[in-house]
Order: structure tokens, then C-alpha cells, then sequence
């Protein structure tokens, strides 16, 4: 059986950041790295935005150059998929049959797309987007110009609509809730949003349940039926209904799982020798006194260097703040913090134009601010939370104020 030191399960950015960490973190034994995916970790947002666009070509998403792993040996087992865990014997099986050891485990295991289950799911022309293959396989459907419909209003279905209609494409949004991002942001970014999209040919539809994918005889999607009877051609429909975590080696290994693999502050399962780090991982926040899993780069790559130094020995709790972006057209949304539980919303400049800022408080404490294209305030939003600093709200809307004042 081969020893392979510590194995890290995934192909994501978690997993890359936690192979060379380690390493910088001083491990000695071999790092090992199994991914079912064809290629090296490579960077996710830009999928939906610019290589989508047909700006980035897939040589510039990987996140690190091949150099560095091999500098750093860490050997990449890519295609290969890992069938079980033995936390007893430490040591993984792959598809294949073949049995590895290990000393130290990593999930880094990702998610995966959430899939719409109606009638007609499976017919032609039905996309999502995850990875760079179905990127690919919908680029690759694209000719013309097309009326595609987009399912869901969140994130990616968002940036996903911008780049198509920068592409030329005809495009509607249909959202089950009564606005956009809804689960997200405060009603103000929602409108913004929607102003957006539809000053740029989008057409919005929400409180809109899809209920079937209308198909021709040869089995290609014409047509999407809702609920309520309305109809909307398409020449093909993307799907981007959300993510579920991929933690179902980690549950048959008897590790305990929630809305993720469950971690404490340094990224330790309940096994002392196998961590877990990024969008699979459920873990403890700071700031906030609850169990999150999170689904962001910064997340993993942050959560990541925790797990590295916990194998190694040592103890890094986790405390960054959670923080997010998007990029839709010319405008960047940047967001600081989490704003569940928030009671109040102070606006910082003016909702109707392109740049202003949304506060989200929790009685006089400030949870999270959303950025719209203004990088100041998410730049001091950080601080503000981070330091969990006093905030005079009447002072917010004041935009000669200097918000450097409260630090």
C-alpha cells in the first residue's frame, strides 16, 4: 500500500491553497492531492464572467502554475475519485480498488450543483454551470443569437446574464421569490439589480415557479411552462438554483455532518488527524456565534491556511471576516460581513445611481455593508465590523462624513 503522507480529497481552490500552506507551514511527508476533475485547480468566479465572455481563456484560471506544485511536490492524481474512507486504518479506497495511506486527511471536497427536478429536466439544451466543462458545453450550444432563459436569481444567474447579453443574446431571469437575490440583500440592492439588468436588455420575471421544460420531438427544450400557465421560448435554459455540499464520504466515514462537515475554529473534524476546508466545510464564525457554511474564495482560501497549520501542529484559529463579490457589467458589488438577523437598513448615498452602500444592523450593531461600487466603504466596512467598532447611524446618510472617524 502507498503511504502518501497527507491527502487532500478535491480539486478546489481550498485544496490548492491548503497543498502549498502546508508546505509553507513546514509538513516533510508527501502531499497528495485527489481530484476527479481533468485538470488543476483552477479558479471558479471567473466561469460565469469573463471566460463565459470569451475575455479569459482557460490557461488564466489556473490558480496556481504547475511549477509550484512540482517545486513543492505535491502530486496531483487527477480523474481519479475516492470511494471511501478509513479513519480507523487511515487510508483511502479509489474507484479503481487501489488503497492509499495516509497520516493526515483533507476534505476540500467542494459542491455541486443543485438540480432542478420537473419534467423535461433532463431534455437538450438544459445547462448548468459549476465547472469549466459545462462552461465549455455551453459555449459550445451558443450560436447566434439565442433566447436563453435563466432560471433563478441569484449570483449566478446574474453575472451569467450579463455576460450573455453582452454576448448578443436574448435573456429572461426567472426568480421563484418576489425579488431578486432575496435571500441575500435588502430590498434596495434587489432594485438596483433588477434597474440594472433591465436597462440592459434582461427581462426580469419573479414570483415565477417553474414547473415544466417544454420539449420538440427530438427531445431539445423549447419552451419554459410555469406554474401559473405563462410560457417563455428558449433556445436553451441555464439552471443555477444553488449548490449542495458535497459531504457524503465524510458521513460513511462517521464524521459529523450538518449543512457541511462540521469543524471547530482550527478547521478539526471530530477525527483529530482529518480536516476540512472551503465550500464543504460547516465551521464556527467569529463575529457572528453561529456555524456557517460558507461559500466563497476568500473563505477557502482563508480556511484553507487554518487546516494547513492545524496538520502541522499548530494552532491558527479562524478569524477573518466573511466577505464576497460580484461582478455584473461595469458595477462590482462588494460585501462585507453577514447580514442574517438584521433589523435595519441605513442607505449611504443614493440607491438610483451607481454608487451607494447598504448598512445592515442588528439593533446598534453593525452585521454587514453592501458595496456598489464603492471600494472605501467595504475597505472601512471591514474594519468597522471587524473591530466591532460604535456607529452613530444618523451619521451614515451624511456623505461628508468621514467614516474613517470611527476607527
Amino acid at each position: 500500500m502507498t503511504h502518501c503522507g497527507c491527502i487532500i480529497i478535491g480539486g478546489s481552490h481550498a485544496a490548492a491553497q491548503l497543498a502549498v500552506s502546508l508546505r509553507q507551514e513546514g509538513w516533510q511527508e508527501p502531499i497528495t492531492v485527489i481530484s476527479d476533475a481533468s485538470s488543476l485547480p483552477y479558479q471558479r468566479p471567473p466561469l460565469s464572467k469573463g471566460f463565459l465572455a470569451q475575455k479569459v481563456t482557460a490557461d488564466k484560471l489556473l490558480i496556481r502554475p504547475p511549477a509550484l506544485y512540482e517545486t513543492n511536490q505535491i502530486d496531483f492524481r487527477l480523474q481519479q475519485v475516492v470511494s471511501a474512507v478509513d479513519p480507523v486504518n487511515k487510508q483511502v479506497t479509489l474507484a479503481n480498488g487501489e488503497c492509499l495511506a495516509y497520516s493526515k486527511l483533507a476534505f476540500c471536497t467542494g459542491a455541486r450543483v443543485r438540480r432542478i427536478e420537473i419534467c423535461g429536466a433532463d431534455a437538450k439544451g438544459i445547462h448548468y454551470l459549476r465547472d469549466l466543462q459545462d462552461v465549455v458545453g455551453l459555449q459550445q450550444a451558443l450560436t447566434g443569437s439565442q433566447q436563453i432563459v435563466i432560471v433563478g436569481g441569484g449570483y449566478i444567474g446574474l453575472e451569467t446574464a450579463a455576460s450573455l447579453r453582452q454576448l448578443g443574446h436574448s435573456v429572461t431571469v426567472i426568480e421563484a421569490a418576489p425579488r431578486l437575490l432575496q435571500r441575500v440583500t435588502a430590498p434596495a440592492v434587489s432594485e438596483y439589480f433588477q434597474r440594472l439588468h433591465e436597462a440592459n436588455g434582461v427581462t426580469i420575471v419573479t414570483q415565477k415557479q417553474v414547473a415544466e421544460f417544454v420539449t420538440a420531438e427530438s427531445g431539445v427544450v423549447t419552451q419554459v411552462l410555469c406554474t401559473d400557465g405563462s410560457t417563455y421560448p428558449a433556445d436553451l435554459v441555464i439552471v443555477g438554483i444553488g449548490v449542495r455540499p458535497n459531504l457524503e464520504l465524510a458521513q460513511a466515514a462517521g464524521l459529523e455532518c450538518a449543512d457541511g462537515i462540521v469543524v471547530d475554529e482550527y478547521a478539526r473534524t471530530a477525527d483529530p488527524d482529518i480536516v476540512a476546508a472551503g465550500d464543504c466545510a460547516q465551521h464556527p464564525l467569529p463575529y457572528y456565534d453561529q456555524l456557517k457554511r460558507l461559500e466563497s474564495v476568500p473563505n477557502a482560501m482563508e480556511q484553507a491556511k487554518v487546516a494547513a497549520a492545524t496538520l502541522c501542529g499548530k494552532s491558527k484559529p479562524y478569524q477573518a471576516l466573511p466577505w464576497f463579490w460580484s461582478d455584473q457589467y461595469q458595477t462590482k458589488l462588494q460585501i462585507a460581513g453577514l447580514n442574517s438577523g438584521y433589523d435595519k437598513t441605513v442607505i449611504r448615498g443614493d440607491q438610483t445611481t451607481h454608487n451607494f452602500s447598504v448598512w445592515y444592523f442588528h439593533e446598534q450593531r453593525l452585521l454587514a455593508v453592501d458595496c456598489i461600487n464603492q471600494p472605501k466603504d467595504f475597505m472601512l466596512a471591514k474594519a468597522l465590523i471587524s473591530q466591532n467598532k460604535a456607529i452613530d447611524q444618523s451619521q451614515l446618510s451624511d456623505l461628508d462624513f468621514d467614516l474613517k472617524t470611527w476607527l
